[in-house]
């Protein structure tokens, strides 16, 4: 194996350089530039698309606090996130492998007392090291440098706020790494001030300094018309749908666009009702509510995901042992008959969401290549499968633990798609980031999502080495064609937010807990 010597210009990392195993890695001047700009300003939030190298940014971090003669950890949240790392600075960094502890809550406490104490560096989750800090088993005494990596959950409770905080008594280094930090001002507040950030580094694929190492990905939005029997399961659903908005109307509470549901104002009006202290007002606000959320989420599967997952959610709900008077009275319902009558006639008659046959038409477009297929449900990802399998497509389910996949059974998955075993993994939300699967072609969307953070992390699944093609499926006249407008929306919005937190953040850093926009 010829080893390519070290680029030069890499040495203006001065004494971290010596800790790096920098032989054969690619100069890049804007990764050189963050690294000075973090050293020069403190507290940073780096936020970098997916590929562009912000793991070299934060082991270059945690090399110059090991020079300084400190200690350094990365935090992820997720166990095998963290095992990626340990991995990738196990390789990268020029200490023993003795020295770089890959801790998880599966090392017992009384194990992990002494390891912890003694390693340089620390690659672990966040609830593990919250709890040894809390015990007293555990010091930041001698840390130089802790790197947030998937930052943007540094939100609420979640342990990396108490953490940013720890570290933020004691002067510690915080670099917060994230492909997007979200759109609402709220919660670039609550993620500058969680990690007491001093300053923002920002670069978009477009960057003069960046675009030249980004490869090219095509998006292709596909829109698709409703089937006659699509439409026939939602039309029956209707009426069910009006008569509770009729009966919350009546009632004073919300009114609604028929069309359109968003799930906010639904979830809004559910700790309304649940605040009324008329216990009879409150009964029949609940009936009527509880019948709307059933029929428009069934109405919302059919629409966006496909006949199985409407019928599967359905049948979820006639299994249920114990039903509410008004779940009684919607499956009970003429409108609610007919959407499931239709739905299993369509099952026998192997009829589906034209969404599907735009999948296996995109599929055949790009045969052998690796591709990774998001779907929100569970049951529209096991739907998938079944049918990409059924066309002699070879594809695997990814799932969460929270559907009883064990995180083995995880590994083995991501492992086989590595290496070949099939060419589709189909996945839920768990497949958007923690992820190391470089050789991905193509991206699919099954249904639009409005979540900038996920939208970002789902496209950056696909063009890191080459060139990569993202589709993004669209049922005409569904919320799917609304979902796209926000997300877009969004991804804008999240920019222009950025920017104008820095401006403020370099002019005068917030005190804790005041707001920057």
């Amino acid at each position: 194996m010829v080893i390519m010597p070290v680029d030069g210009r890499w040495l203006k990392l001065g004494g971290a350089a010596d800790y790096i195993n920098l032989d054969g890695i690619e100069f890049r001047e804007y990764q050189l530039s963050i690294i000075e700009s973090v050293h020069r300003n403190g507290n940073t939030l780096v936020v970098l698309p997916t590929g562009l190298g912000k793991t070299f940014i934060g082991t270059s971090i945690i090399a110059k606090a090991l020079a300084s003669g400190k200690r350094a950890m990365l935090l992820a949240p997720t166990k095998p996130l963290t095992e990626q790392h340990y991995n990738v600075l196990t390789k990268m960094l020029k200490v023993s492998r003795d020295d770089i502890l890959l801790l998880t809550g599966s090392i017992s406490k009384s194990e992990r007392s002494g390891l912890e104490n003694k390693a340089k560096v620390i690659i672990a989750t966040p609830q593990t090291v919250a709890n040894d800090l809390k015990s007293g088993n555990f010091s930041l005494e001698a840390f130089g440098a802790v790197i947030f990596d998937e930052c943007h959950r540094a939100v609420g409770k979640y342990a990396y706020t108490y953490l940013a905080n720890e570290c933020t008594v004691r002067d510690i280094l915080i670099v917060g790494l994230t492909a997007s930090p979200g759109s609402k001002k709220e919660r670039i507040n609550a993620l500058v001030n969680a990690l007491g950030i001093r300053h923002i580094e920002v670069r978009v694929s477009s960057d003069g300094d960046v675009a030249k190492y980004v490869m090219q990905k095509h998006l292709h939005i596909v829109y698709v018309d409703l089937s006659g029997r699509i439409k026939d399961i939602s039309e029956s659903l209707k009426p069910e749908i009006d008569a509770s908005i009729s009966t919350l109307n009546s009632l004073g509470l919300m009114r609604f666009n028929t069309d359109y549901l968003p799930k906010g104002r639904l979830i809004d009006l559910g700790n309304q009702i649940s605040k009324i202290q008329a216990p009879n007002y409150r009964m029949a606000a609940m009936a009527a509510y509880s019948k709307l959320l059933n029929a428009s989420h069934a109405q919302d599967l059919v629409l966006s995901e496909g006949i199985e997952p409407f019928l599967s959610y359905v049948d979820s709900l006639y299994d249920r042992e114990k039903k509410s008077r008004s779940l009684e009275s919607l499956l009970k319902s003429r409108g609610m008959l007919a959407a499931r009558e239709y739905a299993m006639t369509s099952m026998k008659m192997r009829e589906e969401h034209p969404k599907v046959d735009a999948v296996l038409r995109i599929l055949g477009e790009h045969k052998g290549k690796k591709v990774m297929l998001f779907a929100q449900y569970r049951s529209t990802v096991k739907m998938l499968v079944e049918w990409i399998n059924g066309r002699g497509i070879r594809a695997m389910s990814f799932v969460g633990k929270k559907e009883g996949v064990t995180q083995e059974t995880q590994k083995k998955v991501v492992q086989d798609f590595r290496d070949g075993a099939f060419d589709v993994l189909v996945a839920s939300s768990i497949g958007e980031e923690g992820m190391d699967i470089p050789g991905v072609n193509v991206v699919i969307f099954y249904e639009p999502i409005p979540n900038e953070i996920r939208n970002i992390q789902r496209r950056g699944r696909t063009g890191r080495f080459d060139t990569g093609d993202v589709y993004i499926i669209v049922a005409k006249g569904t919320k799917d064609q609304i979902y796209l407008r926000i997300s877009e929306q969004r991804e804008m919005k999240m920019l222009n937010l950025i920017n104008v937190v820095n401006q403020r953040l370099d002019r005068k850093l917030p005190t804790q807990g005041q707001s920057i926009l």
